[in-house]
């Protein structure tokens, strides 16, 4: 199914977002793309069954997000990969979300070191909790993962107001990571596929605390988000990967 976002004409490129909305990697787009007001074609994939061919043919890894762009004049290109389709539409249009290289380069690394430090550091300890076989591992996992924010991504944010370096708005940081955080903070409140405990101890870290309330609150991290859709799909997932243990 096609929906459109926005309205183009013929100056402006056409772009086609392939996703699914209940996929945290697909998510970053929409929230790039809605960030930056840009104009797109959304075409649903359903990730429950194998992928049709003419999907295969975009993107051979049969995942999401992927782009069709197309600029007036020029050949159609696929972009593919969440952060790759990100940062793609970043960098066409530099904006508070990532500015260019030549107008504040500083501020740029530093974006892209949270976002190192999030995909190397972070993210890898997230899905664990929600796989843990009792709730003494569960609580262990969660210990683990507030450790690590706190050493790794809370000294990072003690500028945030709201978002990353005092940004007013949305910054590349929070695109790559607000659709896990609302995932996160979903999970933990509905206490069984994560400890109630976590959220309390992440909201106990002041620079994290804050910093992840508005980057829950904020309507375009929320837009296409349906948590209890989303959480109903992680629980049926689990379940399945835990039966096809036993």
């Amino acid at each position: 199914m096609a929906t459109t976002n926005g309205t183009t004409n013929g100056t402006t490129p056409k772009i086609t977002l392939y996703t699914n909305h209940g996929c945290p990697f697909a998510h970053r787009a929409h929230i790039t793309l809605d960030e930056l007001k840009l104009p797109y074609e959304e075409v649903i994939i359903d990730l429950t069954v194998p992928r049709p061919a003419w999907y295969l043919d975009i993107n051979p890894r049969g995942l999401v997000p992927s782009v069709k762009y197309t600029a007036p004049g020029q050949k159609e290109a696929i972009v593919t990969e969440s952060a790759i389709v990100s940062q793609f539409f970043a960098d066409l249009h530099p904006s508070p979300l990532l500015p260019a290289s030549t107008s504040d380069a500083l501020k740029r690394a530093r974006i892209n070191f949270f976002v190192d430090t999030w995909s190397t550091k972070i993210s890898s300890l997230l899905f664990p909790i929600y796989t843990a076989a009792s709730e003494q591992q569960k609580d262990e996992k969660a210990s683990a993962f507030v450790s690590a924010v706190e050493k790794e991504l809370e000294p990072l944010l003690v500028n945030a107001a709201p978002f990353f370096e005092g940004s007013g708005e949305l910054t590349f940081a929070e695109v790559i990571t607000a659709p896990f955080i609302l995932r996160l903070y979903d999970a933990s409140a509905d206490g069984s596929v994560a400890p109630k405990a976590l959220a309390e101890r992440l909201d106990a870290l002041p620079n994290f605390g804050k910093w992840a309330r508005a980057v829950r609150e904020h309507p375009n991290a929320r837009r296409i988000y349906d948590g209890k859709a989303v959480l109903e799909s992680t629980k049926s997932r689990l379940a399945k990967m835990a039966a096809a243990k036993s």
